[in-house]
């Protein structure tokens, strides 16, 4: 069977299972190829006219129908913004919308930080983006650094890894802070399908609008920043909630999902009510 054909026939039984997707591709083919072509080892420019043996993957497709787990996680590998990257269930798999942004934003920090850094994705790309730059990365959660490390050792990019919950553990003042924090509200968090359930929840979990953690960040930030600096945060699909509870605050929005702020912009700024107490 060429790879081809095993890719239409894996895509056909992912539609017919109903599956999600949301984790590096949003379709049955693009998922069937990514899980057909990295199961094999191959690169995702192989000729698919080649022969693939189905038995060498059946167990990674089974699973992937049955047990509903990402194709990343079964793969252990995601790929952001072209460059692959370890994950595991310790980490929540990269995705975000920051990542295409690092590369046109107008700036040249020389110090950046990269809060809630689960795997190390956007901490990596952050330094390819900006070589001679000092980059930290931080998370709360020991085991995320842990992944974050071997991803730093496999890109082989010097960044300082802290464990601390969002700026408690950290000091000085960056030129560029960029964060993918938890955002997913409590009534989202009971709906999300099986796939994402893999993922952590402390990395997930924002709170009862989603918003609690951009907001202790948007707190916390002119505490952090240059004069100069930038706040760069995704909130998902929080816009329209964060617009309301900082109806003064200027945001930038280069995509509907992340905003941009500068520390003069960030300081003095307060929500309409306040956040529910808790710490991720």
């Amino acid at each position: 069977m060429t790879l081809e054909k095993l890719i239409e026939k894996t895509a056909a039984r992912f539609r017919a299972a109903r599956l999600h997707y949301g984790h590096g591709t949003d379709n049955a083919r693009d998922e069937a190829a990514f899980l057909v072509l990295r199961g094999f080892g191959l690169p995702f420019d192989t000729d698919l006219d080649r022969p693939g043996d189905p038995g060498r993957i059946e167990k990674l497709i089974e699973k992937r129908i049955k047990q509903r787990i990402p194709a990343a996680y079964l793969l252990n590998e995601a790929w952001l913004d072209g460059l692959p990257f370890y994950v595991d269930r310790r980490v929540i798999i990269p995705r975000s919308h920051i990542a295409l942004l690092l590369r046109d934003l107008r700036v040249a920090p020389r110090r950046i930080l990269d809060l809630c850094t689960g795997s190390g994705c956007l901490a990596i790309l952050a330094a390819r983006a900006f070589p001679k730059a000092r980059v930290d990365a931080s998370d709360i959660s020991a085991a995320a650094l842990s992944v974050a490390r071997r991803n730093l050792r496999k890109h082989r990019k010097s960044i300082r890894l802290v464990r601390s919950d969002l700026f408690a553990e950290l000091e000085g003042r960056y030129d560029l802070i960029v964060a993918n924090p938890p955002y997913v509200s409590t009534p989202s968090m009971r709906k999300l399908p099986p796939e994402y359930r893999y993922e952590p929840g402390l990395a997930l979990a924002g709170g009862g609008d989603g918003l609690e953690f951009a907001s202790r960040i948007i707190a916390g930030a002119p505490g952090f920043l240059n004069p100069a600096g930038l706040l760069v945060c995704e909130v998902g699909e929080n816009r329209k909630a964060l617009e309301r509870a900082y109806p003064r605050t200027p945001f930038v929005w280069p995509v509907p999902q992340v905003f941009m702020l500068a520390p003069s912009r960030t300081a003095g700024a307060s929500r309409t009510r306040p956040t529910r107490p808790g710490a991720r």
